[in-house]
């Protein structure tokens, strides 16, 4: 009673306008329930809606591919940290192998599976994997396959409280200090009419054997909630009225022609179709009292494309999709803003593969594969057991971004280099390659063309001659004696070391 009085005496007195009961906010909804209270009532309502815009709405869809194009691209593949050359490169390959056998349905490699788990995450909030151990028998490189199971799997609704302090919530089972033991999934999914013969029974997993892919929005919270959530309204909305535009531009043009006559009523061809089709040139003999008129529809007007792309806009925020990648509109766009929207786009591209993607699912995947193959005897690691840290070690290398500009940004990173403030490993990393694996290539290119024979090409870099990387063949006097008084003190400073 007195909270009460002190939060009316602080409405009154004044303070913050955004907690006001007045007129301008009387309409505003608000909730002080947690997030999980919210899901578990309308969570598999959003999911269910975001699922029904994809399949049907070219905005939604072409939002969620972006999406998972950018994030995975063709993968974000394990560099692993293992010191020794050899070792390292007998599980990389190993690696490789394996990724063809990832898919415990088939259908495509781990990197497919990636791209499937970064479009449930968007869709849906989350996603699930199960790590599957086979059998030696079944023939894989590594006794492990990977199943993708999507949110409807879990129920929501389900929660019970269980002997010796543990508890299901929303279908995750919690020990006594809040630990997650387990997963009630369904055998089947709920909405699937095709698999005949099981009930929708649940069944326990163990959560050493679950990967629960989810990038929340609130602490505590238990479930995913979609990034279509706050954009489903406008996409539908926006949806119906072009659908509605559509047909009123349909019904419009079906009428072309009207004959109007003056006539009595006591006319003898009443009741015959007066209209006839129109042809080009056509010349039409009307009958006394008769006359024509053309159909003149009423435009859309000037409104129709600045209310979509404004609406495009809202849908564009909510959604983390710059403008041009959702609407595929790019005359609006020129070369400093759209660098500007993909700077940020990439920003929170990077944050989500490394805080969820790499965390919560190449990592886990990475450790039980490499257990798995010293267990399986498919590699062979001596002191595994004490040094297990050292041997699962590993870097995760997102696909490279292709240049924005590409001379401006090869010039820029050349000169980092030079200036100590960034090392070709780094470089090339962000690139998604190893850095030992380029220079093991580059050194048996080199030795190939000893061997071959063959001169290598030089390539000037911008703003000097030379060899590849600017790079001058100082063997060449003709070449030197050429030099022009400005690039001879370049070369003498690049001889003293100095400059980049």
């Amino acid at each position: 009673m007195i909270g009460s009085l002190r939060q009316r005496l602080g409405a009154w007195v004044g303070g913050f306008d955004a907690a006001q009961g007045n007129r301008r906010l009387r309409g505003f909804p608000t909730t002080r329930a947690h997030v999980n209270t919210l899901l578990a009532a309308a969570g598999p309502n959003v999911t269910a809606r975001a699922r029904y815009l994809v399949r049907n709405n070219g905005y939604a869809h072409g939002a969620l591919d972006s999406w998972a194009a950018n994030c995975i691209g063709t993968g974000i593949k394990p560099s692993s940290l293992i010191a020794q050359p050899k070792r390292k490169a007998e599980l990389q390959r190993l690696w490789q192998d394996w990724t063809d056998e990832a898919d415990a349905e088939g259908l495509t490699d781990f990197y497919g599976i990636q791209r499937r788990a970064a479009r449930e995450c968007f869709l849906a909030g989350e996603c699930f994997i199960r790590l599957r151990p086979r059998r030696p028998e079944d023939g894989l490189v590594v006794p492990l396959q990977l199943q993708l199971l999507p949110s409807e799997m879990l129920p929501i609704e389900l929660n019970q409280v269980l002997e010796g302090g543990r508890v299901i919530r929303q279908g995750i089972e919690f020990d006594a200090i809040g630990r997650r033991i387990a997963y009630h999934f369904h055998r089947r999914h709920p909405g699937d009419a095709t698999e005949p013969g099981l009930s929708n029974e649940t069944s326990r997993v163990p959560a050493s054997e679950v990967l629960h892919v989810i990038d929340p929005v609130e602490s505590g919270q238990l479930r995913g909630v979609s990034r279509f959530a706050p954009a489903i309204v406008k996409l539908f909305l926006l949806d119906q009225y072009d659908d509605a535009e559509l047909d009123r531009k349909k019904v419009a043009a079906m009428y072309a022609i009207f004959v109007t006559s003056e006539s009595d009523g006591n006319d003898p061809l009443q009741g015959e179709d007066p209209v006839t089709e129109v042809s080009p040139g056509q010349i039409v003999r009307l009958d006394p009292n008769e006359k024509v008129t053309t159909a003149d529809p009423a435009d859309s007007g000037s409104t129709y494309e600045p209310f979509q792309y404004r609406t495009l806009l809202q849908v564009s925020a909510a959604l983390g999709i710059p403008y041009a990648h959702l609407s595929q509109d790019m005359v609006k766009a020129n070369f400093s803003n759209a660098r500007t929207a993909l700077m940020e786009f990439r920003r929170r591209i990077e944050a989500f593969q490394h805080s969820v993607l790499v965390f919560q699912m190449c990592r886990p995947i990475w450790e039980r594969f490499v257990d798995l193959a010293v267990l399986s005897g498919a590699v062979r690691l001596p002191g595994y057991g004490k040094k297990r840290r050292d041997y699962v070690a590993c870097d995760w290398l997102p696909p490279r971004w292709q240049w924005v500009d590409p001379l401006k940004d090869i010039r820029a990173e050349i000169e980092e280099i030079g200036a100590g403030l960034k090392s070709r490993s780094q470089a090339i990393s962000e690139r998604g390659y190893d850095a030992e694996e380029v220079d093991v290539q580059i050194a048996a290119d080199r030795a190939r063309e000893r061997r071959l024979g063959i001169e290598p090409g030089r390539v000037a870099a911008p703003g000097t001659g030379g060899a590849p990387g600017g790079r001058r063949d100082r063997e060449d006097p003709e070449e030197r004696d050429a030099l022009g008084e400005d690039d001879e003190e370049e070369e003498e400073r690049r001889r003293n070391g100095e400059g980049t």
